[in-house]
């Protein structure tokens, strides 16, 4: 897998808006940024950009899920 890590933060987003494919999940982040505050609008980007350099591969290997509280 390409060296392409999420942080928390982008991780537990990324398990939102997660609906099984890597187009979905684009389409879903992409729809509800104009509706973020900046600070989370930055965060989205940023993890879709590390979503998009993954290969179709990489995605489906993906665990997506959200990070339970400590």
């Amino acid at each position: 897998m390409s060296m392409n890590r999420f942080t928390i933060e982008e991780t537990n987003l990324l398990s939102i808006y997660h609906e099984g494919s890597k187009a979905q999940l684009t389409e879903n982040i992409n729809a509800a940024l104009p509706y973020m505050d900046a600070d989370m609008r930055e965060l989205a980007k940023r993890a879709l950009s590390k979503v998009d350099a993954l290969t179709e591969e990489e995605f489906a290997e993906l665990a997506i899920y959200a990070a339970e509280e400590v």
